[in-house]
């Protein structure tokens, strides 16, 4: 198995989240292709867990999708910012809490075949609720769900953001182990 090597890359698009370049690869067979990729500066999410062992998670309109999403509170990496320090401000900014504990647990990318987009996954432990700093553009309903509340959500499809099935299945396996 070869790496694609690069002969040709051109920024298309420079935006404020995303940019977007095309790449024309040389493939292993001598045989040239383009390559669409989507560059985004990396995100943070975060397992939040309050002390009666629940979930919190953020339900907000998703224009791309046109449809409402449960998710697990997140947002992208500002310039300079560590994930870490980005994960404790999402975290504040989306739900009000503040964690005494956050742990990264995984880096997953997004969408590979597109993107270069890496999400950094945090569980926070020891919370505290103060009050939300919601972004202008953002209207976000805060949502508490038990485990028994979370397999109900997964099994019925309620849960459909790739970061947010990823975060409740490593809960879901946590609390099994304990």
């Amino acid at each position: 198995m070869n790496k694609e090597i690069t002969v040709k890359s051109e920024k298309v698009f420079e935006g404020k989240i995303i940019n977007l370049r095309v790449d024309t690869v040389e493939l292993q067979n001598q045989k040239y292709a383009k390559r669409e990729i989507v560059e985004h500066k990396g995100a943070s999410a975060v397992i939040a867990i309050n002390e009666n062992n629940e979930l919190i998670l953020v339900k907000q309109y998703r224009k791309a999708v046109e449809e409402f999403l449960l998710e697990l509170p997140a947002g992208k990496i500002n310039v300079a910012e560590e994930p870490r320090e980005c994960a404790f401000r999402e975290l504040r900014e989306e739900t009000g809490y503040e964690a005494e504990k956050i742990t990264e647990i995984y880096e997953i990318y997004s969408s590979p075949g597109f993107s270069n987009e890496k999400i950094h996954l945090f569980i926070a432990e020891n919370l505290t609720l103060t009050t939300t700093n919601f972004d202008d553009d953002e209207n976000i309903e805060v949502l508490i769900i038990n485990k028994e509340e979370a397999v109900k959500m997964l099994e019925s499809g309620q849960i459909t953001d790739s970061k947010t099935l990823v975060g409740i299945l490593f809960w879901l396996k946590m609390n099994t182990e304990n």
